[in-house]
This record gives C-alpha cells, sequence and structure tokens, in this order.
C-alpha cells in the first residue's frame, strides 16, 4: 500500500498554467495576437502621433519660452513666466470670464435647449413641417463660420435687419453689437450651432418606445410630466454626450466672434480664442500666446473630465 501510493501520487501531479514553465508559450502568443490586432490600426496610431501629439508636445515646449514672432534672435526658456503673466494680466481674465459666459449661453442653455425643444416638436409635426423646418436649421449648421458670422454681422449691426423690425414696431433700437456684444455673438453661435443638437436629441427620442409614453399619456400624466420623467431620464446619455461635443466646439469658436465684433469694443466680447489670437499674432508673443493656448486646452479638459464622470455615474 504504501509502495503504490508514490506511483499515484505522481499521476495526479498537475502543471500549473500560471507557473513560467507553463505559461511561458500562452503569454508570448497573447502578446503576439494584442500585436496582430494592432497591425490594421497603426497607420492611424502613427498619423495621430505625428499629427496630433506631436503639434500638442512642441507647443508645450513653446510656452515655457518667451519665443516671439519677429525681433528675436533666439528664444530663452522661461519657466512658468507666461503662465503666472496670464493670472496677472486682466485682459487675460477678462476673456476667461467671457469665453465662459459665451460657452454657458450659447452652447449649455442655447443651443442644448434649443436643439431638444425643435426635436421634441418636430418629432409631431407633419412631414412637410419637418421637412422645411429642418431644412432651414441644417443650412445655418452647413455654413461656413465666415460666411455665417457676415451674415449674423448684418442682422445686428446699427442699420441691420433687427433694428428695420424693431423700428417697424415703434420698439427702441440700439446698436447691438457695441452695447451687448457677447450676447450678440452667443446668439449667433446658437442661431449657427443649434442643428447639431437638433439631430443628437432627434436619434434619441426616436429610440424611445412609443409604448411608454402613450402609457403615460393614458395615465394622465401631462406633457411636461413626461418629459421630465420619463423622456429626459431615457435620453440623459444623449444630452451628457451633445453638452461634451457642443461645449467643446463653442470653447474654440474664433471666426464667428471674428467677422462680428473683432472681440471689441474694449475687449466685451473677447473670448480666449481670440486673446490668443492677438497675442501671438498682432503683439508677436508666440510663447505667451501658446500658454494662454494650453490653459484654453485644460479649460475644455476640465469640462470634458466632469461630463464624462457624470456620465459614468449614470450607467
Amino acid at each position: 500500500m504504501t509502495a503504490t501510493a508514490p506511483q499515484h501520487a505522481g499521476r495526479g501531479v498537475r502543471k500549473d498554467p500560471a507557473s513560467p514553465a507553463a505559461g511561458s508559450g500562452g503569454r508570448s502568443g497573447t502578446v503576439r495576437r494584442s500585436l496582430f490586432r494592432a497591425l490594421p490600426v497603426s497607420p492611424a496610431l502613427v498619423l495621430l502621433l505625428l499629427f496630433l501629439a506631436g503639434p500638442i508636445v512642441y507647443c508645450v515646449v513653446i510656452a515655457f519660452t518667451d519665443l516671439q514672432l519677429t525681433g528675436q534672435a533666439q528664444e530663452s526658456f522661461v519657466g512658468f513666466d507666461n503662465f503666472t503673466r496670464a493670472f496677472r494680466d486682466e485682459a487675460f481674465l477678462n476673456a476667461v470670464w467671457l469665453t465662459l459666459v459665451f460657452t454657458v449661453l450659447s452652447s449649455l442653455i442655447g443651443q442644448n435647449t434649443l436643439g431638444l425643444t425643435l426635436a421634441s416638436l418636430m418629432r409631431r409635426a407633419s412631414k412637410p413641417v419637418r421637412t422645411l423646418t429642418g431644412g432651414i436649421v441644417v443650412t445655418a449648421w452647413v455654413l461656413p463660420e465666415v460666411v455665417a458670422g457676415f451674415l449674423l454681422y448684418a442682422f445686428f449691426r446699427r442699420e441691420g435687419t433687427l433694428n428695420a423690425i424693431l423700428d417697424w414696431l415703434h420698439l427702441p433700437s440700439q446698436n447691438w453689437l457695441f452695447t451687448l456684444p457677447i450676447l450678440a455673438v452667443s446668439f449667433a453661435n446658437v442661431w449657427r450651432g443649434t442643428a447639431f443638437s437638433m439631430l443628437v436629441y432627434s436619434a434619441a427620442l426616436n429610440e424611445i418606445p412609443k409604448e411608454i409614453t402613450e402609457a403615460a399619456e393614458v395615465d394622465g400624466a401631462s406633457g411636461w410630466r413626461r418629459m421630465w420623467h420619463i423622456t429626459l431620464p431615457m435620453i440623459r446619455r444623449s444630452i451628457g454626450t451633445n453638452l461634451m461635443l457642443n461645449t467643446l466646439q463653442t470653447l474654440s469658436v474664433f471666426g464667428l466672434i471674428w467677422v462680428m465684433t473683432r472681440g471689441g469694443p474694449s475687449g466685451k466680447s473677447q473670448t480666449l480664442p481670440l486673446f490668443m489670437y492677438e497675442q501671438a499674432f498682432q503683439n508677436s508673443l508666440i510663447g505667451y500666446g501658446t500658454a494662454v493656448a494650453l490653459l484654453l486646452l485644460l479649460i475644455g479638459s476640465l469640462f470634458s473630465v466632469v461630463y464624462l464622470r457624470l456620465l459614468r455615474t449614470e450607467v
């Protein structure tokens, strides 16, 4: 009995798959499979590193120098001087404030709310009305930014369409681009960018089962209660995605504001992209302007992190 025990014990021994001897071949095979799967996306990865990551790294390096566009033989490393200069600059702080105002008014409130409203109304409208409304809204979206800026400039200027309508209604008119420039450019961005939100919400609303809304309507729920308790919770992920994309796009708006006001008067509509352009190309302070661009990138990253965390908590 004791003589046969070692033989049976030897037969029952199994190699541990996690041991180095047994797992070396498995790990190398896994690495080879991972490399093979990565081959199709490697060209895109190279392009991203070359044309996206490369310029970003170069801009980070420039932001810590005193590089100028003209009148300088060689730049020198200045550390965080450009960033400390920005936070001591009243014009920069004013640009940050106006950028937040412009983003909240035109993106978080304007485009988001109007896009959801249009999508909800078009869902119940007849086909000719949907076609006409969608065509008008999408046309404003596909127009080049410079063309849209000129159209809105002609609408808000002293002798423009808006004042002509107010004069016809015997209401007081004013030079909107001078008295309320940030509101004028915010309205212009809402007019131009609402189509994106409308399309996103139209697709999200079409995914809601009609049985749910019909059951709530039979139970006596009003339109506002159905919107608040059924529609909005079911499309909350689409809302978060739309807010994130709209916010990032609005933070980088340049041509629309430049055509309408050029940041004036006296910086009353000068957002961070215009301030960055002024410092880098008009004042020839490339290093300082690049530092402002990195701060703008940081603001956009903070917005993205907030939206992504909100989306993650709602899964």
